[in-house]
């Protein structure tokens, strides 16, 4: 297990909780504020695997907070878009030692922050009925590239989504649906490419609790809200995460 300072465990215990917490209120960002806020202190490769059984774990339960039939439901509706992603993590997983980190993060947050900030302004894009499917097919590809090379596709997923102007509770779960499933892939494909070992493994299952209570705090927020402020939200959280990636593009 990676040797770390008590310190260190402190921070990383704190920032699982608060990933746990906004993706029980959005339904995302777990990975992404985990990746950001781990790899301060802590070397990227290792975060990212520390970041493996808490989102797997949370995605779980997200995925079947409404049901077995309604996740089922949920696959059924978007296998096409889970069928791409899950190979395109599989093949770019391989490649995490291969491409700079900061052209894949620019890849990422530039598009995710233009889109959100454009739909918080009033901008509603839409995509008409005939080009669904190749959207579909467009967005899976992005999000399982860049998910298999920093553990995060929820951007590039909410964005399409949102898109559909899919309801909340349907939305929540098709993420947890997806970002499960992915989650599965993830680890089995970093298992593949060496980055997943008993001790990092470990080290993951240390974060488990504070994500999932975090995030169990998170839901009784989300049931709470309408529609309405639950998109804001979203669509503010996917500005705070792209800019963040832009930076770690830019300046590491």
């Amino acid at each position: 297990m990676p040797q770390l300072a008590w310190e260190i465990w402190v921070f990383a215990v704190a920032v699982a909780a608060f990933a746990g917490f906004v993706k029980g209120v959005v339904g995302f960002a777990m990975p992404m504020i985990m990746i950001s806020g781990l790899a301060t202190l802590i070397a990227p490769e290792i975060a990212l695997a520390m970041l493996m059984l808490p989102t797997l774990a949370t995605n779980l339960w997200q995925a079947g907070r409404q049901g077995f039939g309604a996740a089922i439901s949920a696959v059924k509706k978007h296998w096409r878009y889970l069928a791409v992603l899950l190979v395109m993590i599989a093949f770019s997983a391989q490649l995490i030692f291969v491409l700079p980190e900061a052209v894949m993060f620019l890849t990422l947050g530039i598009p995710v922050t233009l889109f959100a900030a454009l739909q918080l302004v009033g901008f509603q894009l839409r995509f008409p009925p005939t080009a669904h499917r190749k959207v579909e097919v467009v967005v899976a590809l992005f999000s399982g590239f860049v998910g298999g090379l920093a553990g995060v596709w929820g951007p590039p997923t909410v964005m399409y989504l949102t898109a559909l102007n899919t309801e909340k509770l349907e939305q929540v779960r098709v993420q947890g649906v997806i970002y499960g499933t992915g989650a599965v892939m993830l680890m089995l494909s970093h298992i593949k490419s060496g980055l997943v070992t008993v001790g990092t493994a470990q080290a993951s299952a240390l974060l488990l609790v504070p994500a999932i209570v975090g995030m169990a705090i998170g839901f009784r927020i989300q049931d709470k809200l309408d529609q309405a402020l639950f998109r804001k939200m979203t669509l503010f959280v996917l500005v705070v995460a792209g800019l963040n990636l832009v930076r770690r593009g830019i300046f590491g």
